[in-house]
C-alpha cells in the first residue's frame, strides 16, 4: 500500500499536475481569443468523459472538470462536427436554425461566421499560449538560476571509442562543432546525439594549439534516468569541468532573460524538427518519442531527483518547483508544436482547412474533411501506440514478462 502510495505521488499527481496546468491554458488561448471577437461559447471542458464537476456562469458557457484527466476542449455554439469546419451545405443549414430560434443577425455571434483570419486566429491562440507560457516558466527558472554555462572540456576518452578514434585526448577544450561556436557542453551533447551515423566535425584547444577532429557517432543503448532504455547517439566521451574558469555562473538582466528564454525554445523547436526529419530520412528509429507513460516516468524521476538532492524540506520544495518549471515549459513547448501538426484532428489541421477557404472562398467539401478527419484520428492513434510502446520498450515490461513466462 506504501509502494502504491509513493508511486502515485512521485509519478502520478506531478505529472496531472503539470499537464492539467498546460492544457488549461492552452484551452484558455483558444477561449480568450475568441471572448475577444464576441464567439459564443457552450463549454470549456478540462479532462474528456462524464463530468466530475460542472457549473454554468451567467455568459451560459458550462465549466466542467471530466473523469479523464488527459487533454481538455473549448465547444464554440454551433459545433457540428468533430472537425468543426463545417461546409457549404452545414453552414447553411446552421445559419437557417439559428435564424429561425434566435432572429436575424444572432449569427454573427457564432464560431462559424467569424471572417476565417478571425478563426484562425482563435484556433492559433491556443499552441501560440503554450509557447508564451513556455517562454515565462523559462524566464521564471533563469531569473532564478541565471546562465550556467560549463565549458566542453573532455574529462575522459573511452578507448575504441569514435572519440579516441578521433584523437580526442583528456583536457582537450572544444570550441567548435561543425564551424559553428560553441560555450557550452550541453550545446556539444545537443549535435553529438542528433548525429548518428554522420561524421562530426570539432574544433579543439589543445594546450593553445587549434586542432581539427572528426567523429562519427554511434547509437548505444543506455539507461537514461528520465527516458529509460534508449538507443542515443555516443562518441565515447566524458565532458566535465577541470578548472575553476570551466564554469561560470551569471545573473541576467530582463533582456537577457528573454532572449535566454526564447533561444531555449527555438533550440527545442528546432532538435524536434531535427530528429523528426532523421526518422523519415530513415537515420532515426523513433525511440526516442513518448507517449503519456514515458513523460509521466520522466516526471516521477525528476521528482525524485530533486527530493534527494537536498534533505532540508526547503530545498527540497525549492528544488521541486525549479525542476517542475523547467519540465513544464520543456512539455509545453511539445504539446504546442504537436498541435500545430496539419493533422486534421488538430489545430493546425483547422489551419489547414481554413488556409485553403481562404484561398478558394469556400470551406472544404464536407466528404474531404470527413476523410482528412479520419486519416488524421488513424495518424494520431498510430503515434500515441508508437509512443506508448516505445516507453513499454523502455520500462524493460517485455523483458519482464518474458522472464515470467520462461
Amino acid at each position: 500500500m506504501i509502494g502504491v502510495a509513493t508511486t502515485l505521488l512521485t509519478y502520478v499527481v506531478p505529472f496531472l499536475l503539470v499537464l492539467t496546468l498546460i492544457v488549461t491554458l492552452h484551452e484558455l488561448g483558444h477561449y480568450l481569443t475568441a471572448r475577444v471577437f464576441g464567439v459564443k461559447i457552450d463549454r470549456f471542458s478540462i479532462g474528456f468523459g462524464k463530468a466530475l464537476l460542472s457549473r454554468t456562469d451567467k455568459r451560459g458557457v458550462e465549466w466542467r472538470v471530466g473523469w479523464i484527466p488527459l487533454g481538455g476542449y473549448v465547444k464554440f455554439a454551433g459545433d457540428l462536427d468533430a472537425s468543426s469546419v463545417p461546409d457549404q451545405a452545414g453552414l447553411a443549414e446552421l445559419k437557417s436554425r439559428v435564424i429561425a430560434e434566435h432572429g436575424p443577425g444572432a449569427e454573427r455571434d457564432y464560431f462559424h461566421f467569424k471572417p476565417v483570419w478571425q478563426r484562425a486566429l482563435i484556433v492559433a491562440a491556443g499552441p501560440l499560449t503554450n509557447f508564451l507560457l513556455a517562454f515565462v516558466l523559462f524566464g521564471l527558472y533563469f531569473a532564478v538560476i541565471g546562465e550556467q554555462v560549463v565549458a566542453p572540456r573532455v574529462l575522459t576518452v573511452t578507448p575504441g571509442s569514435p572519440a579516441a578514434e578521433a584523437g580526442f585526448q583528456p583536457r582537450d577544450l572544444i570550441t567548435a562543432v561543425n564551424g559553428r561556436p560553441v560555450t557550452d557542453g550541453r550545446e556539444v551533447t545537443s549535435v553529438v546525439m542528433l548525429s548518428a551515423g554522420d561524421p562530426v566535425r570539432f574544433t579543439v584547444d589543445r594546450a593553445g594549439r587549434s586542432l581539427q577532429l572528426t567523429a562519427t557517432p554511434e547509437r548505444r543503448l543506455e539507461d537514461d534516468p528520465l527516458a529509460g532504455r534508449v538507443r542515443i547517439a555516443r562518441i565515447g566521451m566524458g565532458m566535465g569541468p577541470l578548472v575553476r574558469e570551466d564554469v561560470s555562473i551569471r545573473r541576467l538582466n530582463p533582456l537577457e532573460i528573454a532572449g535566454k528564454s526564447a533561444d531555449t525554445i527555438r533550440d527545442s523547436l528546432g532538435a524536434t524538427l531535427t530528429y523528426i526529419g532523421r526518422i523519415f530520412t530513415g537515420r532515426e528509429n523513433g525511440d526516442q518519442l513518448s507517449g503519456p507513460l514515458g513523460i509521466a516516468r520522466a516526471t516521477g524521476a525528476l521528482t525524485t531527483s530533486a527530493v534527494e538532492a537536498d534533505p532540508n524540506p526547503w530545498a527540497t520544495v525549492a528544488n521541486l518547483l525549479l525542476t517542475m518549471t523547467s519540465f513544464a515549459a520543456i512539455l509545453s513547448v511539445g504539446i504546442g508544436f504537436l498541435n500545430l501538426l496539419p493533422i486534421p484532428v488538430l489545430d493546425g489541421g483547422h489551419l489547414l482547412f481554413y488556409g485553403y477557404e481562404a484561398v478558394t472562398r469556400r470551406p472544404v467539401a464536407a466528404r474531404f474533411q470527413e476523410a482528412g478527419y479520419r486519416v488524421g484520428l488513424a495518424l494520431l492513434a498510430g503515434l500515441m501506440l508508437f509512443a506508448t510502446w516505445n516507453d513499454l520498450q523502455k520500462l524493460n515490461l517485455f523483458k519482464f514478462l518474458g522472464g515470467l513466462a520462461s
